[in-house]
């Protein structure tokens, strides 16, 4: 099988040449010679990849494709599609992770003798990994009556059953691919296990799984590193772990490792259980059991109690298996309206906890409160399986614009005599902006108020943060478990201080802004500068420029495209991988390249250090060549960045090489260096008493409608 089965777009040829998606267009145009399409459509086609990265190296714009990139364009190109060659890649990287001699043995041979014996070695590693129903080819058509649904698009081969007797019915995640399925996918297994000699296995599979996520952000729902951690310490260390709707398997990632530990995992999408499961199987020597089927509708663990259940559940589902599960015997405590689905959920975690067992569910906050439910959450509270519910901040998780809650359950052992549920708020830690939640703050709250929930004495309420609550207190006719309804605002005392504090800083601020505002600006003629683009200093060295990652090390701090535009700290995450992220350091300058934004932020000691996000372009001056504010600042004009923008139908995109410079001497530099550093202090200041107008605002009205603030 020869590379040029693997294609590669428009927009890959310009990531691996380092140039715009223009100058790719420009060159098809100039360059008799550039590759034919072979395939994609007339307005995006694709290319031969070895025959592109020929054509590059012979005009002299690329020395060497980098690995990672290769691999990448093989996988994405792959002719089954890139599900499926992510499959198989990760299947192949479990072996050289179990079994490093066997690869070397088989590889040392022809393509087609790898493909031929790989089914048997992976067959000895899925065994024990994933048990003995995983090492068996993709099972076999059945006839059953009735036309067989067609399988999803992009479906990998390798864990699609073609049909077994009941659609429905769930099934192992991962099964042996035979080696005709495999033969397509050879130069990608050895290129991928070429990049995890250099990366190792696991990181290897999360920088490709990584990529793979974010070249297709709407087609899975992710739950943020740090929430899954939460939920997670919530339920505490456990030998058993369940996710019956895995998705990319943060949550079971985020689970306390210990030696004999047992993960399970369920998910609707074949790809993502299969792909979850590869995945924590190198994560972790835990034992994985991964199954793909309608968790409702076709339970693969039905006879499963284990120790701790954590689930973000889809959201708002209809078509949950209302009118066929109406006597399903996991309705312990009442049978789910059918706009209920999350519910429905809740009780089968129960369900499949041992008695003890805790579970923390991810739910919309609507689930709290609606009249459909209302029995439900009454008996759940009576019997003491419903622990304790958080509302979280804005912005911790999908969808980002309503504040979802936790949900902490334990299934009763027995019916405890005065039972209390926990209520928790943590809203008021949520971050400027679209940077998310403070969530150093969250979890602290959180899980201070939760431990000494679970201590013997009387909880000490906090005011405006969490309160214990007897259960009859709730029982009414709403049985509404929205927190904010029911605890105790904050101390009269301390909300007028609080707005004292923050109308002084406010005025310190107003005085600042004034003493900041430009002076009135004098009347000049254009000015005739020779220019330079940031190209060309880049092929000069007078600086260097990089782009932002898609993977790095764990614990680092990322500065988003969306932090760079708000002016606040770093924010963000980047999926988990060896890959060396591009740090910042003071002097450095960030360009968002997509919005059509005018925008340019000089990185100080507060932001040095964190890790440069996607959708950034970093610029790192030479201080003898280059002033960094000069730099900025002419990077602004909206005439400059127009000039250097391509637009598509939905969005624009700087192109920050074509951005130019006016060619100045240093000292000429650094006067237009000084001033652009007094335009970025006052755009800070008048930020900065935004952001306090607003919150004294907000906290007028609260005190003046909750009577704690006089009218006088």
């Amino acid at each position: 099988m020869q590379d040029n089965a693997t294609e590669v777009t428009a927009a890959g040829i310009a990531r691996m040449a380092g140039v715009g998606r223009a100058a790719v267009s420009n060159w098809r145009r100039r360059h008799a010679d550039f590759p034919r399409p072979v395939g994609g459509t007339e307005t995006s086609p694709s290319f031969a990849l070895a025959e592109v990265e020929s054509w590059l190296r012979k005009q002299g714009k690329l020395a060497e494709v980098p690995l990672r990139e290769r691999v990448w364009q093989q996988l994405s190109g792959h002719p089954d599609g890139p599900v499926t060659a992510l499959t198989h890649a990760g299947c192949v990287l479990l072996l050289i992770h179990d079994r490093p001699p066997v690869w070397l043995e088989l590889s040392a041979g022809s393509d087609e003798r790898l493909a031929e014996m790989l089914p048997g070695a992976l067959r000895e590693v899925f065994t024990p990994r994933f048990g003995p129903e995983s090492a068996q080819p993709v099972p076999q058509a059945v006839n059953t009556p009735g036309p067989a649904p067609a399988p999803a698009a992009d479906t990998p081969a390798a864990v699609n059953a073609v049909h077994s007797p009941s659609p429905a019915s769930p099934r192992p995640a991962v099964h042996t691919p035979t080696g005709t399925e495999l033969l397509p996918s050879v130069p990608l297994l050895r290129g991928v296990a070429e990049l995890a000699a250099e990366l190792g296995a696991r990181q290897t599979f999360e920088f490709l799984l990584g990529r793979h996520l974010d070249a297709n952000p709407r087609q899975y729902t992710l739950t943020p590193a740090d929430l899954a951690g939460l939920m997670a310490d919530l339920a505490g260390p456990a030998r058993t772990v369940l996710d019956p709707a895995c998705g990319t398997g943060a949550l079971l990632r985020a689970a306390a490792t210990r030696p004999d530990q047992k993960l399970h995992a369920q998910d609707s999408a074949p790809e993502l259980a299969a792909l979850t499961t590869l995945r924590l199987a190198l994560h972790t020597w835990s034992t994985v059991r991964g199954a793909t089927g309608d968790t409702l509708r076709a339970d693969a663990h039905p006879q499963l109690r284990a120790d701790a259940v954590l689930c973000h559940p889809p959201f708002n589902e209809r078509n949950w298996g209302h009118d066929e599960l109406a006597y399903d015997p996991r309705w312990e405590y009442g049978f789910p309206a059918r706009t209920e689905s999350e519910l429905a959920w809740v009780q089968h975690a129960l369900a499949r906890l041992k008695d003890g067992g805790a579970g923390v569910l991810l739910m919309p906050p609507a689930a709290a409160s609606r009249r459909s439910g209302r029995r439900i959450r009454a008996d759940l509270l009576r019997r003491g399986a419903l622990r304790a519910v958080i509302a979280l901040p804005v912005g911790a998780a999908p969808p980002y614009n309503i504040p979802l809650h936790l949900w902490v359950l334990r299934r009763p052992e027995k019916a405890p005599a005065q039972p209390e549920v926990l209520l928790v708020d943590v809203g008021q830690f949520a971050g400027e902006g679209r940077g998310g939640p403070d969530w150093r703050a969250v979890r602290e709250a959180v899980l201070d108020a939760w431990q000494a929930f679970g201590r013997p004495g009387r909880f000490t309420e906090r005011p405006g943060l969490a309160r214990a609550l007897p259960v009859i207190e709730l029982l009414d006719d709403d049985v509404d478990l929205a927190p904010a309804r029911h605890l105790p605002p904050p101390a009269a005392a301390d909300g007028a201080e609080q707005l004292t504090s923050v109308r002084e800083l406010l005025g310190e601020t107003l005085r600042l802004t004034a003493d900041l505002t430009p002076p009135r600006a004098d009347t000049a003629h254009p000015a005739r500068w020779p220019l330079t683009t940031i190209g060309e200093l880049a092929r000069g060295g007078a600086l260097m420029l990089r782009t932002g990652g898609n993977g790095g090390h764990a614990r680092v701090p990322v500065l988003t495209d969306h932090d760079v535009l708000s002016g606040t700290g770093p924010s963000g995450t980047l999926p988990e991988s060896d890959e060396e992220a591009v740090l910042t350091a003071p002097g450095d300058v960030v360009v968002p390249v997509l919005g059509g934004g005018s925008v340019a932020r000089v990185i100080d000691t507060t932001t040095a250090g964190a890790a440069l996000g996607r959708n950034l372009v970093l610029l790192r001056p030479d201080p003898a060549a280059v002033d960094a504010w000069f730099l900025a600042g002419f990077l602004r004009g909206t005439a400059n960045n127009r000039q250097a923008s391509s637009y598509a139908s939905t969005a624009t995109r700087l192109d920050v090489r074509r951005l130019q410079l006016p060619r100045l001497p240093l000292d000429e530099q650094r006067r237009y260096g000084q001033r652009f550093r007094t335009l970025d202090e006052f755009e800070r200041a008048l930020r900065h008493a935004g952001r306090l107008g607003e919150q004294l605002v907000r906290g007028m009205y609260d005190g003046l409608t909750d009577g704690t603030v006089a009218p006088d």
